[in-house]
């Protein structure tokens, strides 16, 4: 099985969510258990054979190449905005006969880069295409729903096409 690259903050995040919570809220207790039930499920479908078939996310986060290359911040954050708004489908015959696509929501985006670049959590690439920073890293970030022409080859590298949507 191949290793999966995950934030090195992910627990910090879920003691986050828990430290949140008001402790005098009448459902204080079964709050923290969903949040750390909810982790435990994460990790154990992560681990499910059919959780890894045609999952862009497992992908991604099991590419030692994408994982060195998300040591680039604007490279991440390129596919932080990919992910967005766009769905991609597996490079196989019966995928595509089957229209078998794959896509997610711009929070979910943000946690898969957090795992890819291996530290915060999905609110540090959450909108990030549309801050408008002058910083020179900033002025390489993309739109959501934006695809690079280096994210597109890495993507069809890993197996994957963007599918096409009329707009």
């Amino acid at each position: 099985m191949k290793k999966l690259s995950i934030s090195k903050d992910r627990e910090k995040t879920v003691q986050r969510r828990i430290d949140r919570l008001s402790k005098d809220a009448g459902n204080f207790d079964q709050l923290k258990e969903f949040y750390l039930s909810f982790e435990d499920n994460k990790v154990a479908q992560e681990n499910d054979p059919e959780w890894q078939k045609n999952n862009l996310e497992y992908d991604l986060r099991s590419s030692e190449y994408i994982v060195e290359k998300c040591k680039n911040k604007a490279y991440a954050q390129n596919i932080y905005a990919a992910l967005c708004n766009n769905e991609f489908i597996k490079n196989d015959v019966m995928q595509i006969l089957r229209e078998d696509t794959w896509g997610c929501t711009w929070r979910y985006a943000g946690g898969i880069v957090a795992d890819l670049v291996g530290e915060g959590d999905y609110m540090d690439w959450y909108c990030s295409g549309i801050r408008h920073d002058d910083g020179e890293l900033t002025s390489l970030y993309v739109g959501e729903g934006d695809i690079t022409d280096e994210v597109k080859d890495d993507l069809f590298k890993l197996g994957w096409l963007v599918v096409d949507t009329p707009e």
